[in-house]
């Protein structure tokens, strides 16, 4: 019989520090999770740092830092995350190793940001699965553990119980995901703000990875033209339209978007719309078919087969899961 300390609470954070750790990295998952205004609909976030020995740790930033937690305050998190990792990639002591297994195993979800994907693959936890690192790392990852696979284009990764994402800034990202993913997009967006950050970045690394030539004016005018689609999502939008709009080539447009956002201007749309969709759904009653058309979906049967190839789920019961969460009921995982 399990002992009440093993049922992971989810709303029970651990986050995992270790000697020489960029105090950015560490900061910014206790940023996201302790912040006030995850207490606003429903539970607030229990927030531990825990090291493999309690006591004072170095930091990359030349002060130290006391950690009144073992590996033990693991126990019971429904969340646990490896904010980062050394960059020499070395293999993760087994003490630690083990504590990922065990939490992993007894249904905690597991977040591995930045290098902190190393660790969780060298526990097997990412075995079969869609990965993200830092991309100056992710070939390194790719080479040394041949069972994941590893995505460098993306910011971060939804693998359900197991999610990763990209250097630095990315961890921010994917934990606001995690957040909105159990408390809802207005959760999400008020720690967003108060952040004074973006609640949901679009695009991947790749319009991050270092290039020889500087941001262009072309790229301004793409963004002026996304910002433009974002406000318009229920016209149909295809790319020599917006090239036209943005006065550039076609084929100067695809590339400058690609540039800019890491991604096809069809995956970009397709998550807009989406993001709406989840919003809508989050705030307001509008039925399924009027919101499909609002989010330009064109129909009902659209979203939907879109939105549980994306979700896993129907937007009526999105709706319903959410809507519960509001009035103290399960949380969405």
């Amino acid at each position: 019989m399990r002992s009440r300390t093993a049922i992971a609470d989810p709303f029970r954070v651990a986050v995992i520090a270790f000697d020489g750790i960029t105090s950015f990295h560490l900061s910014v998952p206790c940023l996201i999770f302790g912040s006030r205004h995850t207490g606003t609909h429903g539970p607030a976030f229990d927030v531990k740092v825990c090291a493999q020995e309690q006591g004072m740790l170095s930091t990359a930033s030349g002060f130290d830092i006391a950690v009144h937690h073992d590996l033990s305050g693991m126990d019971g998190a429904g969340i646990v995350v490896m904010p980062s990792w050394y960059d020499d990639c070395r293999d993760a002591p087994e003490p630690l190793i083990r504590a990922l297994q065990k939490a992993s195993q007894r249904g905690a979800i597991i977040l591995g940001l930045c290098l902190g994907a190393f660790p969780l693959a060298q526990a097997g936890l990412l075995d079969s699965r869609v990965a993200t690192t830092h991309w100056a790392f992710a070939d390194i990852l790719a080479e040394r553990y041949p069972h994941v696979n590893v995505d460098s284009d993306v910011l971060y990764v939804d693998e359900g119980n197991v999610l990763t994402s990209a250097g630095v800034a990315a961890g921010l990202d994917c934990s606001l995901h995690l957040v909105r993913r159990i408390c809802g997009a207005d959760v999400a967006n008020r720690i967003a703000r108060q952040c004074v950050i973006a609640p949901h970045r679009q695009g991947g690394q790749a319009q991050f990875i270092e290039r020889p030539l500087p941001v262009s004016a072309g790229e301004s005018r793409v963004a002026d033209v996304l910002s433009w689609v974002s406000g318009n999502l229920a016209q149909a939008h295809g790319i020599d339209a917006l090239a036209r709009r943005a006065a550039m080539s076609r084929r100067n447009f695809t590339r400058h978007f690609r540039q800019a956002t890491g991604m096809s201007f069809k995956q970009w749309l397709l998550n807009q719309r989406l993001a709406h969709a989840q919003h809508m759904l989050e705030s307001s009653d509008v039925s399924i078919e009027l919101l499909a058309h609002q989010a330009g979906f064109g129909s009902a049967l659209s979203l939907r087969q879109h939105f549980r190839a994306a979700f896993c789920t129907s937007p009526s019961a999105y709706r319903k899961l959410f809507r519960a969460n509001d009035e103290g009921g399960t949380p969405l995982h």
